[in-house]
């Protein structure tokens, strides 16, 4: 018996029993479309990361000072030597201060507007474009002007959008609006990106009561080379400080990659665990075909007894396994896109994130060649029966 003929029988036999076909290829249309929405979900994730950290910089280092265990300090003019000293490594750098205080508009409060004391390359750095207005100016950080840039978010949702020349009172002290930023989300929200105030860092540390920097954002020249930038620019400040412990520099990069590999254990681990319905799935088949078996085995009988052999009827079973579990695994990827897509709608609507779920050609691949497999394997058993039986035996069984 050819193969073809097969799988012409194997169809013939599932279109025969259309709703236990059915209920047969339920587990593995399941399985399927659970490691395709959570290998899905792993991929958008990781897409998302990748998006958040351009934005905040994957070609940065940033610097903690502490100034534990050593009794010299570091102010902005030694962190710019030590940057601009190194053209090989280091691009620009801006120090940062993070006010947390209360932002007020007349009678309004600002409670999850970010404000950050930043210096005039901040922007550049971060690749922050101008909407309208101009950005902060050296002589604004000289001079600790009490003028800010805002967020595209509090200028549309506060000033209408028109918040040049307007005034924010932080911490008590007025600042004028000088600039508004472009936009860097699809849909600004409240905490959001958008959703913040920058200010000249000498003004920030004034405000801070400290008066002092401790924070800086240094951009290197190459995101391939970053752990050469980050040891040359720890060795620059242990020769400044003699104490390692006086600072901390972190890698964006570093972090990426970190979390990448986290989120890649979890959606394995999660992956594994929704693949065991896919063996449940293998389980339904074998049984369905030892249930096939017994009812055909008068038909099994008839076919030995005009000579056919036993490879014939193991191959014919077998093969209408694996048919029965491909067919499951095509609607499973079809199922396995649908529940993408509602998946995605329903993050972007519940969360307000833009985080696709979108599986991957090696996804699809493997789940279903595991179908496949799934049927060939499980189906074996039974087709082993059904090739061993007595054809006499057989031709007896009611």
């Amino acid at each position: 018996m050819k193969i073809s003929e097969c799988f012409v029988l194997a169809l013939q036999n599932i279109r025969t029993s259309k709703m236990r076909s059915f209920l047969t290829m339920l587990g593995i249309i399941i399985g399927i479309a659970s490691v395709m929405v959570i290998i899905g979900l792993g991929n958008g994730m990781e897409a998302y990361m990748t998006d958040q950290f351009a934005v905040i910089g994957s070609n940065t280092l940033v610097v903690q000072i502490t100034g534990q265990g050593s009794s010299r300090t570091l102010d902005p003019d030694q962190m710019y030597e030590i940057v601009a000293s190194d053209p090989v490594n280091f691009i620009d750098v801006s120090p940062t201060v993070t006010l947390y205080g209360t932002v007020k508009l007349d009678r309004d409060t600002l409670d999850a507007t970010s404000v950050t004391g930043v210096g005039e390359d901040y922007f550049s750095i971060k690749s922050y474009e101008l909407r309208e207005g101009r950005g902060l100016h050296y002589m604004d950080i000289q001079e600790r002007r009490q003028v800010c840039v805002i967020g595209s978010y509090v200028a549309d949702e506060w000033f209408d959008g028109i918040a040049l020349g307007e005034t924010i009172r932080i911490r008590g002290a007025i600042f004028t609006v000088i600039g508004v930023l472009e936009a860097e989300e699809d849909k600004p929200y409240e905490g959001g990106i958008d959703d913040a105030i920058y200010l000249p860092y000498s003004t920030a540390a004034r405000l801070s009561g400290s008066g002092r920097v401790s924070s800086y954002t240094v951009t290197i020249v190459s995101e391939e080379y970053a752990d050469r930038s980050k040891t040359a620019l720890e060795n620059a400040l242990f020769d400044h400080f003699r104490s390692d412990d006086a600072y901390a520099v972190v890698s964006m990069t570093q972090i990426l990659d970190i979390m990448t590999q986290m989120l890649n254990v979890m959606i394995t681990v999660l992956a594994i665990i929704a693949g065991i319905s896919l063996v449940v799935g293998g389980v339904g088949i074998m049984n369905i075909m030892l249930v096939s078996v017994s009812e055909r085995t008068r038909e099994i009988g008839i076919r030995k007894a005009l000579g056919a052999k036993e490879r014939y009827i193991l191959s014919q079973f077998v093969i209408e396994a694996a048919v029965t579990s491909a067919i499951g695994g095509a609607f499973g990827i079809a199922f396995g896109y649908l529940m993408s897509s509602i998946a995605t709608s329903l993050i972007i609507r519940i969360l307000e994130v833009s985080l696709t779920v979108t599986p991957t050609a090696g996804s699809i691949a493997l789940a279903f060649g595991a179908s496949a497999a799934i049927g060939v394997i499980f189906g074996f058993l039974p087709a082993r029966k059904a090739a061993h039986l007595n054809p006499i035996d057989a031709l007896r069984y009611e």
